[in-house]
């Protein structure tokens, strides 16, 4: 595993175990990370399956969370920024059960790059929408079991805020 997955990782255990105890709960793992590109995985399990035995709907929306959301704090982190995130908006589209372990992919780096600029130029809060696709390759290949727009509202936390 390479640094820069590792150190993702070990921000997704620490922000889980921290803020958001219900992430950890799904066992999310990061499998790439770039300056465009966020994939991890969650396990089809006890912890993440409904009734029907394929993935429970607010599994699938914790991985789209992440993927979206883990991707702007490590770049943020990476450029030295405080984060002020959060999600103001949320559509899914679901295609088929995922009924294996499912990857979501969010490659939208260059506007999340695009985002953070902006919050530090003008010191506003920004917010776009951002694509994540979910994928159930054990299952169906590359085809999309789910596919989700969550509106990522970011604003820079000035360095004696967060202080």
């Amino acid at each position: 595993m390479d640094s820069r997955v590792a150190g993702a990782n070990a921000m997704l255990k620490q922000f889980a175990e921290q803020h958001v105890k219900l992430i950890d709960y799904c066992s999310p793992e990061i499998l790439a990370i770039s300056d465009d590109h966020l994939a991890l995985s969650i396990p089809l399990n006890e912890h993440t399956k409904n009734h029907l035995q394929s993935m429970y709907f607010g599994a699938l929306a914790i991985g789209a969370d992440v993927a979206a959301g883990l991707l702007a704090m490590e770049m943020a982190a990476r450029s030295g920024l405080t984060l002020s995130l959060a999600f103001k908006s949320v559509q899914g589209e679901f295609l088929r059960r995922p009924e294996q372990d499912v990857i979501f992919s969010c490659h939208q780096g260059a506007l999340i790059r695009d985002m953070l600029q902006r919050c530090r130029e003008t010191g506003e809060r920004v917010n776009e929408p951002v694509e994540v696709v979910a994928t159930c390759p054990s299952q169906d290949g590359d085809a999309p079991v789910a596919r989700f727009t969550l509106t990522l509202s970011l604003k820079v936390v000035p360095a004696t805020a967060s202080a």
